[in-house]
C-alpha cells in the first residue's frame, strides 16, 4: 500500500514535469508507475480520477470547460471499466472451456483409436482429419478370425462434443457385438436400434460398413445414408459408384438395410470416405466429384498409405490449410 501511496505522489510530479518540459523522462517514470497500476489492479477509471485531482492541484484556476470534459472522460472509463471486467470474465471461461475440449479431443482420440491390421493380399491407406478439435467422423477396423476386414466409417450430422459422444457410443456397441453378427447388414441393423433409443432425435448417423472376404475376394457391404463410396476396376481403368439405400441410423428403430456384394479383382480399389472429401471447396466452388477421383488416380502408383496421404495434401492446400469439415478417407487396393 505505501508503494501505491508513493505512485500516486509521483504520478502527480511527473505529470506537473511533462507539462512544463514534455521530455521523455518523465515519460519512461510514467510508463514505470502504469506497471505498478496493473500489479495492484488499479481500474482504469481510478487512474482518471487521480489525474484529475492532480490536475485541479497543479492548476486550480482550470477551466470550467475542461473540469467537464475530464469529468465526461471519467464516466466513459468507469463504462469502459466495467465492460472489460465482463469481457476478461468471458475469456477466462472460454479459455477453461477450450481446455477442457482439447482433454474431450484427446479421450475421443483415444476412445476411438483404430489399429490399420495387416490383411495379406490387400493394402490399406487411412486418412481421417478433424476440422476443428472434435472429430465428427469415425472409423474403425475389425479383423475378424477367418482373415476377413470389417471396415466401418461414419458420420455424425453435427459437431462438437454432442458428435464425440455419439461415435463413443457406436465405437463401443460395435466392440459389444459377437463376430457372428459382424456382417454388414447386421452391424447397421443393430447400431441403428442403439441410436433410436439413446440419440437426441435431432441428431443422425450416417455409416457405410464394408466385409472384405480374401478367401472369396469378395466384398460385402450395407449403408445407412452415407456418402457413396467409388470401386475402381484396374482392367478397365475406370470409377464405378458403389451405390447403396438404406435409412441413416436412428430414425426408425424397425430399418432394414439390405446386403451387397460384388467380386475384387486384383488391382481394383474400394473407395470410402466422407463428405469431408467431396464437398471440398476451393473459394465458393464446391469440387466436382471427378476431380477427387481424378486427383486419387494421379497418385495411384502409390502406396494405399501414401495415395490417401497425398489426396489429403492436395486438398488441405486447395482450402489454404483450412478444412471446412472433417476429411475421412480409405483406400483398399487388392494386391496382384
Amino acid at each position: 500500500m505505501d508503494t501505491l501511496y508513493s505512485d500516486v505522489a509521483n504520478y502527480k510530479k511527473l505529470l506537473k514535469q511533462y507539462i512544463e518540459t514534455q521530455d521523455e523522462k518523465s515519460l519512461y517514470g510514467a510508463e514505470q508507475i502504469s506497471k505498478s497500476f496493473i500489479k495492484n489492479k488499479i481500474p482504469p477509471e481510478e487512474i482518471i480520477n487521480l489525474h484529475i485531482q492532480a490536475l485541479a492541484e497543479l492548476y486550480p484556476s482550470l477551466s470550467e470547460e475542461m473540469q467537464h470534459s475530464m469529468n465526461f472522460l471519467l464516466e466513459t472509463m468507469i463504462a469502459y471499466g466495467i465492460a472489460h471486467q465482463e469481457f476478461q470474465a468471458l475469456r477466462e471461461k472460454q479459455l477453461e472451456l477450450k481446455s477442457e475440449i482439447g482433454v474431450a479431443a484427446g479421450m475421443q482420440e483415444n476412445l476411438l483409436a483404430t489399429t490399420k491390421p495387416i490383411i495379406e493380399g490387400l493394402d490399406i491407406g487411412v486418412v481421417s482429419v478433424p476440422a476443428h478439435q472434435m472429430n465428427g467422423d469415425y472409423h474403425h477396423f475389425i479383423k475378424g478370425k477367418d482373415g476377413s476386414l470389417g471396415v466401418a466409417v461414419a458420420d455424425v450430422v453435427g459437431k462438437g462434443v454432442p458428435a464425440a459422444l455419439c461415435m463413443s457410443m457406436i465405437k463401443y456397441s460395435m466392440d459389444s457385438l459377437p463376430e457372428e453378427s459382424m456382417s454388414p447388414k447386421a452391424i447397421l441393423e443393430n447400431l441403428n436400434r442403439v441410436v433410436e433409443r439413446n440419440v437426441d432425435p435431432s441428431m443422425f448417423i450416417t455409416m457405410f460398413y464394408a466385409q472384405y472376404l480374401p478367401s472369396e475376394n469378395k466384398l460385402r457391404y450395407s449403408s445407412a445414408g452415407h456418402e457413396p463410396g467409388f470401386y475402381y476396376h484396374k482392367k478397365e481403368d475406370r470409377f464405378e459408384e458403389i451405390e447403396t439405400k438404406g435409412l441413416v441410423l436412428g430414425v426408425a428403430a424397425d430399418s432394414n438395410y439390405h446386403r451387397y456384394e460384388r467380386f475384387v479383382q486384383n488391382g481394383d480399389m474400394i473407395i470410402i470416405l466422407t463428405d469431408g472429401v467431396t464437398e471440398c471447396r476451393q473459394g465458393e466452388r464446391f469440387i466436382e466429384t471427378e476431380e477427387v477421383l481424378d486427383v486419387i488416380k494421379s497418385y495411384s502408383h502409390l502406396s494405399a498409405q501414401d495415395m490417401v496421404d497425398h489426396v489429403y495434401k492436395y486438398f488441405e492446400r486447395m482450402q489454404n490449410f483450412e478444412l471446412r469439415d472433417d476429411f475421412t478417407l480409405i483406400i483398399l487396393r487388392k494386391e496382384v
